[in-house]
């Protein structure tokens, strides 16, 4: 007979992603502002330690916002991360609506004016 070799026991997922409902929401919001004529641009960077939805004013600048996930900080402070231009983190939390609130709080006053 063969040699039967062991399945490794513990592996780190090679890269962290964005399930569908996560991305179908964050995307709904792109759309949103997009129409609303604020952003034009977005960018998805999908890495070991984190999954980035990075949303533009322009193609040429830095990002506005950034929405990340790490699932490392799940226990902690939340792997949900809304961060600023300048890159502070505005919110944060273990839910991607309540994390999304100040943006979709900000497309209101755009609707409005």
């Amino acid at each position: 007979m063969g040699v039967v070799t062991p399945f490794p026991a513990s592996r780190q997922p090679g890269q962290v992603g964005f399930e569908r409902a996560e991305l179908t929401r964050i995307l709904d919001l792109y759309g949103r502002m997009v129409a609303a004529g604020h952003w034009r641009d977005y960018a998805i960077d999908l890495g070991r330690e984190a999954a980035v939805f990075s949303a533009f004013r322009r193609a040429t600048e830095r990002p506005e916002f950034r929405i990340e996930k790490r699932p490392s900080l799940r226990n902690k402070q939340g792997m949900w991360a809304l961060v600023g231009e300048a890159g502070a983190v505005v919110k944060r939390g273990h839910e991607l609506g309540p994390v999304l609130a100040p943006v979709e709080r900000r497309l209101m006053k755009l609707v409005e004016e």
